[in-house]
């Protein structure tokens, strides 16, 4: 599941860069750099794909622009499999991957659900138990909704 990026590849004018552009946009209309992977940080599409790209050890820059990415290369060093790792950035189901059954999701978002105030009842041994609505809606959601609850009360 997830969409290939169609990407086109061109030399970048000076030697050891290359630029990829891309059929979506990656930053909006801002400009990103990194110079190493440690400057990576978030789950931004623009940090992933720097993250993925320093992990090559092919690369010494990675500069997004929308949906322009230049690349600086390690001197010696090919291009190799870069443009496939753009093309892969929203790929999160390959070939012979088993995706997870519906009822191993829920049991997921069960063990991470926090305890809720009126959306769940206690048990007997004081862990709170979901009501069937509850159990549809994510934990951070539910997390975030009592919150709010407590401090509309609390005012």
């Amino acid at each position: 599941m997830g969409q290939p990026v169609d990407v086109k590849q061109s030399q970048a004018g000076v030697a050891g860069r290359i630029r990829f552009e891309l059929n979506r946009t990656l930053t909006g209309q801002g400009h990103e750099k990194f110079t190493s992977a440690s400057q990576a940080v978030g789950p931004r599409p623009a940090a992933e794909l720097a993250r993925r790209l320093f992990d090559s050890g092919a690369v010494l820059g990675v500069h997004v622009f929308a949906n322009i990415v230049t690349i600086d290369l390690v001197p010696g060093s090919r291009d190799g499999d870069l443009a496939k790792i753009v093309t892969d950035l929203h790929q999160y189901w390959k070939p012979g991957m088993k995706p997870p059954t519906a009822e191993e999701l829920m049991a997921r978002v069960a063990a991470a659900a926090p305890a809720t105030d009126g959306a769940a009842t206690a048990t007997g041994d004081g862990a709170p138990e979901l009501s069937a609505a509850a159990k549809r809606v994510p934990a951070h959601l539910l997390e975030r909704s009592r919150a709010a609850r407590s401090k509309a009360q609390s005012k």
